[in-house]
């Protein structure tokens, strides 16, 4: 992994060369669990590595958001647009797995090309051996239940056991034989984020209820009929009212018009990428951006910069394999 070359390499000047922005997408972030997760818990990690090793952090706070986002998409659990249309359609985890792990991966080499070409001179240049060898505290017992019970998770979504009751199961099982006291818990659980998404999900189901959803919905009913237009129709209101309620506008004209398990994967592919093309464009890239800002500052069009090229790359190509396979 990147933090074990960097940490226990000290004789390497350029471990950051592919180390990073590659075995970061590629171990971390195909995501059986909310990306969203995956930023919360990696954003203080990348900033504290790089500040110790003298490295300008963006390019890898911006690979972290991305690759979260692209690497969401090979999973009905990798965020809740996906979860939307995986009790929408039906379609099994392990069937929306093999048909979307593909575009994925694609993605992610993308995401990585693109990102290595704006800030090739930051990526290549010498690392500053830390002085001192990291120390650091875990708590072993819980790391490996942790990571069993992780594990365990990941291969009854696999046998299509009801995610609801496995999710409640093993979040159960970890409180119930937790050795840690509640109080630290609660000292890391992030009471903004919380409100966030409760305000948001508060918000999409009054717009789904409202005259102006039913209006949508009929309107792109006459717009939407092919993949092609679903796809670039998806990529433009995912953007406009995000990716979460663009699915649910979607949702209805799927249902009664395509009947394609195919449109499903194509609805799904690009929500999912629209995210990267802004910062507002998904929940993971403002925890990244937000829970970065207080030691660097990524603006609108920096961002853009990385995200519009990632994004239209990314759709393209996923819409080839899509409709190849």
């Amino acid at each position: 992994m990147c933090y074990r070359v960097i940490l226990f390499s000290p004789k390497s000047t350029k471990p950051l060369k592919t180390t990073l922005p590659f075995d970061f997408y590629f171990r971390h972030v195909i995501c059986f669990f909310i990306n969203a997760t995956v930023c919360l818990i990696f954003t203080p990690f990348i900033l504290a590595l790089t500040q110790r090793i003298k490295l300008n952090p963006k390019p890898y706070l911006l690979a972290l958001c991305m690759s979260a986002n692209i690497g969401s998409v090979a999973t009905i659990t990798g965020n809740p647009q996906n979860i939307i249309i995986g009790a929408a359609s039906g379609i099994s985890y392990s069937k929306f797995f093999f048909h979307l792990f593909p575009v994925a991966l694609a993605g992610l080499f993308i995401c990585a090309g693109v990102i290595h070409r704006f800030y090739k001179k930051d990526l290549t240049s010498p690392v500053k051996t830390p002085e001192e060898a990291l120390k650091y505290r875990y708590n072993k017992p819980l790391v490996i239940k942790s990571s069993l019970v992780a594990l365990i998770t990941v291969i009854l979504f696999f046998l299509n056991v009801p995610m609801e009751i496995v999710s409640i199961g093993v979040g159960s099982f970890l409180l119930i034989t937790r050795r840690v006291k509640p109080e630290k818990v609660y000292n890391l659980i992030d009471f903004r984020l919380l409100i966030l998404f409760i305000g948001l999900f508060i918000v999409i189901k009054g717009v789904e209820k409202s005259v102006v959803f039913y209006s949508l919905v009929e309107h792109f009913q006459m717009l939407v009929t092919a993949p092609l237009s679903l796809v670039f129709s998806s990529l433009l209101v995912s953007n406009v009212v995000s990716n979460v309620p663009a699915v649910l506008i979607f949702k209805p004209l799927i249902v009664n018009y395509f009947n394609d398990e195919k449109a499903w994967f194509f609805l799904a592919m690009s929500s999912t990428f629209a995210g990267n093309l802004t910062i507002l464009g998904s929940i993971a890239n403002i925890i990244v951006i937000e829970g970065a800002s207080p030691k660097v500052k990524i603006g609108f069009f920096e961002y853009l910069k990385i995200g519009l090229p990632v994004t239209l790359l990314s759709v393209l190509v996923g819409l080839v394999i899509l409709s190849l396979f």
